[in-house]
């Protein structure tokens, strides 16, 4: 049978296309698959509050903006270039050299001061979310959510943990945690049968910060710090054993809430050392049986007042001094 030339056309012109078409799916198969690939082998997907981001393996150039999140990333053995913090201000002493050489770019981030750092990786929060957008142009954002009152520092080590790929690291500092809990217990006779030893369980340990904005406060139990004295097994005042983050505006005539066997004091920067200075001069704090007994152990509120794993040692460091190592 013969085909005319005009089908035979029709078909060999049919063919082509349908080679073309092919070669061409093919391509973009493979291409696709290439992407695919690239996109796996270079970053991986990260969940967050704002929603999914895709972060490089091995990030170089972090910037936190939030200073918990920096101090986090710090124990992880993570060193942002850059971080939130108080404009002008040094970084805490609790965090020695591990933050040598971080820029500090104030509270409010500058997006072209941002841009010039070229990071690879934006840890944010969820109260920047309305540069979240600007900040995704910059480099791969992650928005952590911060409550208020914060999320107790173990869970918040574990977020950022998994973010930077550190969880294995990140339940090392937990265990360390408890370890030197089981450690300060044991130093203090906490879980020995010794009667004078017990008499730590009824020292009332007491845990207070002066102010310039919201005065004389104290911790409660759902404060880091307040936690940690809960996990040692260690008593409170009366005043400091309810369910509260922290209590604060305390009066002169209610200064017994302060007190106790020992108080661990501490100031804000600022003009609260003055009013620290016009609370020891009141006839209402000599008063108190903690200062009659030279009990009154002044400490900084950097790390006593801080949700991170760092400051919380640096407690734990501040509790061996002081009640094991001092007479």
């Amino acid at each position: 049978m013969k085909i005319p030339l005009r089908h035979l056309t029709y078909l060999l012109l049919l063919g082509v296309l349908t080679f073309t078409l092919a070669l061409a799916c093919s391509r973009n198969i493979n291409h696709s698959v290439t992407n695919l690939k690239q996109l796996t082998e270079n970053c991986r997907i990260v969940r967050h509050a704002t929603g999914e981001t895709c972060i490089p393996q091995n990030p170089q150039r972090v910037v936190t903006l939030w200073m918990g999140t920096f101090r986090t990333a710090l124990a992880l053995g993570i060193k942002p270039i850059a971080t939130s913090w108080v404009p002008s201000e040094a970084f805490p002493k609790h965090l020695g050299d591990k933050a040598d050489g971080v820029e500090n770019i104030g509270f409010e981030p500058n997006l072209e001061r941002l841009l010039l750092l070229k990071p690879d990786l934006i840890l944010s929060n969820t109260r920047l979310q309305n540069i979240y957008t600007q900040l995704t142009n910059i480099a791969p954002t992650v928005a952590l959510n911060h409550p208020t009152p914060p999320a107790s520092w173990q869970k918040t080590l574990e977020d950022i943990a998994k973010i930077l790929d550190k969880e294995q690291e990140g339940k090392q500092l937990i265990k360390d945690y408890w370890q030197r809990i089981e450690q300060l217990k044991q130093a203090l006779g906490v879980s020995l049968d010794s009667p004078k030893e017990n008499r730590r369980l009824q020292m009332q340990v007491s845990v207070a910060t002066v102010d310039q904005t919201y005065g004389i406060f104290t911790y409660g139990s759902k404060h880091p710090t307040g936690r940690l004295l809960s996990d040692i097994g260690l008593q409170r005042p009366p005043g400091q054993s309810g369910d509260f983050f922290t209590r604060s505006n305390i009066s002169y005539e209610n200064l017994s809430e302060i007190d106790g066997d020992v108080l661990f004091l501490s100031y804000t920067k600022g003009d609260a050392r003055k009013n620290l200075e016009k609370l020891q001069k009141s006839p209402l704090w000599q008063k108190l049986k903690v200062v009659q007994q030279n009990r009154v152990y002044f400490v900084d509120s950097d790390h006593w007042y801080a949700f991170d794993v760092l400051a919380i040692n640096a407690v734990i460091d501040d509790l061996f001094k002081y009640l094991v190592n001092t007479p």
